[in-house]
Order: structure tokens, then sequence, then C-alpha cells
């Protein structure tokens, strides 16, 4: 949940026509956003699934837009002029939520990644 958080607060910058009005709301946004997910997407996904095939998953983005949109009708303080400003809200919010999960192992724990580099033999890398 924390990672959607980041990427809902994130997204009022970049689009201009998609807004939140404090934190509080992204926090119910959040919320609303993230039971949507659980009972909506999956049904979602079902139904689309031979576009979703032919698109090779990118309309994941446009069930993800339509959810955006949900969610923006059932909170006060978050506004979303349109679908495009949905999708490309979707978009960003996707893309903060890899990054942000791409720090989480799959025991759940935030984790670093920690290259090293190390020689062998000589003057080789092995």
């Amino acid at each position: 949940m924390a990672h959607s958080f980041g990427g809902n607060y994130g997204v009022r910058l970049p689009v201009s026509r998609l807004e939140i009005s404090g934190f509080g709301t992204a926090l119910v946004a959040v919320l609303v956003l993230g039971i949507l997910n659980v009972f909506f997407r999956p049904i979602l996904i079902i139904l689309t699934l031979p576009i979703n095939i032919l698109t090779l998953g990118l309309f994941t983005f446009v069930i993800n837009a339509l959810l955006l949109m949900m969610t923006s009708g059932v909170i006060d303080g978050l506004y979303v002029s349109g679908f495009g400003s949905a999708l490309l809200g979707s978009l960003i919010i996707s893309l903060v939520s890899w990054g942000l999960s791409s720090f989480i192992s799959d025991r759940g724990r935030v984790e670093s990644i920690d290259i090293e580099l190390r020689r062998k033999h000589g003057d080789h890398w092995g």
C-alpha cells in the first residue's frame, strides 16, 4: 500500500488535469483504489482477456485508468478531467509502484541492492 500512496501522491505534479487536494485525500484515494483493485480488477482482467492478449497486456493500463476514474467518482478531493488524464495518471502510478516494489524482496522486506565486484585470477574478471 505504501508504494501505491507514493504513486498516487506523485501524480499531481506531472499531470495537470489530475489533482489531489491534499495528503488526507491521497490516503483515502489509495484505500479506495486498493479496494477497487481487489474486487473489480480481477473481474475486468478476465472479461477483457482476449483484447489484453492481443495488445500484449497494454490494455491493462486502460483497466487501471477506468479504476482511477471510478476512484475519482467516489473521492471528493480527487479530480480526473478525462480518460486521457486517467490513462497517463495510471501509467505514472504503475511506474512509481513498479519502481518502489523493486526494493521489496519476496519475503516482504525492504532491501537495497549491493553490487560487489571481485577480481579473480589477477586482472581477469570471473
